[in-house]
């Protein structure tokens, strides 16, 4: 996942948060700096949380693969826990990005959540999401900032896919933002069931087959798990 291109950008960041900026230099030279430091210690974490996991992985291995100082880790990321945090949302924002991609051009709102959630569930299979975002995550976050990042990210959009569907005739939904929260919480479910299972692929398709039924079930078309997962 860290390719060529990834260690030359890292290989810029190596003690940038103990360097003083030179006189004459542009004002906005440090804050490049931080932002380039921070970006190879996301890219750290991503990588070897997603590796090794959360515990197996030390303050002292992320500093040395972002090419920086324990101290420079500390001055952006107050604890190993916090850049975890960091690293769980950026992942969160790509796997939303990637679901609306999978869904885009979906007949109707329904089929476009089916798409969504069955992109999600393709994500879980690789071993870095899944450590990262189901194995770890609930853990290393707790329960409740877990899933108050979750639904930070995913909730409101689809709340409004949920309501669009409503108010075009498509579900039957009596209150959208209660269901969201069901169904964010079965797709969680979901990927632990396949993150556990022997046989990962049956298992997404399984609960892939799941999400459209129990999307179908509200479907005011009868659409249910007959179609493509």
């Amino acid at each position: 996942m860290m390719g060529d291109c990834q260690e030359r950008e890292t290989r810029y960041t190596v003690g940038m948060t103990e360097l003083p900026v030179p006189d004459g230099h542009p004002p906005n030279l440090r804050a490049e700096h931080v932002a380039q430091t921070r970006k190879a210690l996301s890219a750290a974490g991503r990588l070897l949380f997603g590796r090794r996991g959360f515990a197996a992985t030390s303050v002292e291995d992320l500093a040395e693969e972002a090419r920086v100082t324990t101290g420079a880790l500390y001055h952006h990321f107050p604890s190993k826990t916090a850049l975890f945090e960091s690293v769980f949302e950026d992942v969160h924002n790509d796997l939303l990005e990637a679901s609306a991609q999978a869904a885009k051009g979906a007949p109707d709102n329904v089929e476009f959540l089916s798409r969504a959630f069955e992109s999600f569930l393709d994500a879980v299979l690789e071993p870095d999401v899944q450590r990262i975002i189901i194995t770890d995550a609930p853990a290393v976050l707790g329960l409740a900032r877990f899933t108050e990042l979750d639904e930070r990210y995913a909730y409101a959009e689809i709340v409004a896919v949920i309501e669009a569907a409503v108010t075009e005739g498509e579900l039957q939904v009596e209150d959208p933002e209660t269901f969201t929260r069901l169904l964010l919480g079965a797709l969680t479910r979901g990927g632990m069931l396949i993150a556990n299972s022997e046989q990962p692929r049956v298992t997404r398709d399984a609960v892939a087959k799941a999400m459209r039924a129990l999307l179908g079930s509200l479907s005011t078309s009868g659409g249910g798990p007959e179609r493509g997962t």
